[in-house]
């Protein structure tokens, strides 16, 4: 098994007045390439907290997170955006889509922003688009469509610059029980068929249950 990410001593504290609140403990493991990890625990164990650390989006306070075996903390902050738009993919509980832009435009823009040609993204968000479902409603705006239609948008222009990891925070949260359970299985199909790898924050039990492996936080400390 290939290891694509080593979490190594990570800890994370905030400032809250005088006092430091620290939310990660320490923490140590491995994410495998091709796999589904679940991340779970109560609100405040420190869930989003380490997603966002994995995902480059915050810096820990103490620790590494190797990519590939390289520290990416040793970057940059603009080395590291350009790290999190190439090899990383986010898919949040609230989708995030700008609201005057059309799915298409908005799966584009991270492949856009990597400076791919135009019609080359165009083409690229069209195939994505298609492949989760949404070939008929490529050109409505995200207030046309459906929460479920919303959520398989955002998982399109996570994958839009084929990232080696794709990072959900709740990403059916906010969904019923029939359409979190579509986008469950539109998770599932981009796992086993493309062998995309997934690490997912949540609370749905159903969810859970399916993960190839699951890790739990209590107190900011894996159990």
């Amino acid at each position: 098994m290939e290891e694509l990410i080593q979490v190594k001593g990570v800890r994370k504290s905030f400032k809250v007045g005088d006092d430091h609140l620290e939310v990660l403990k320490g923490l140590n493991f491995s994410i495998i390439k091709g796999e589904m990890l679940g991340i779970v625990g109560a609100s405040g164990a420190g869930k989003s907290t380490l997603l966002h650390i994995i995902g480059a989006l915050d810096r820990p306070t103490e620790g590494n997170i190797l990519f590939h075996n390289q520290d990416i903390f040793t970057m940059n902050d603009t080395q590291l955006a350009e790290f999190r738009n190439r090899r990383v993919g986010f898919v949040f509980q609230f989708h995030n889509l700008l609201p005057e832009f059309t799915a298409l435009e908005n799966v584009m823009m991270p492949a856009l922003i990597t400076k791919t040609r135009e019609d080359a993204a165009a083409r690229e968000a069209k195939r994505i688009l298609t492949e989760v479902g949404l070939r008929d409603r490529i050109n409505h705006k995200p207030g046309k469509l459906s929460g479920g239609e919303q959520q398989r948008v955002s998982v399109a222009r996570a994958l839009i610059n084929n990232p080696d990891l794709v990072l959900a925070d709740e990403p059916t949260g906010n969904l019923d029980s029939k359409t979190s359970e579509d986008i469950h299985g539109l998770l599932w199909g981009l796992n086993k068929e493309k062998g995309h790898t997934f690490v997912i924050v949540t609370h749905n039990d159903i969810l859970v249950k399916k993960m190839m492996r699951v890790i739990r936080l209590v107190d900011g400390m894996i159990v």
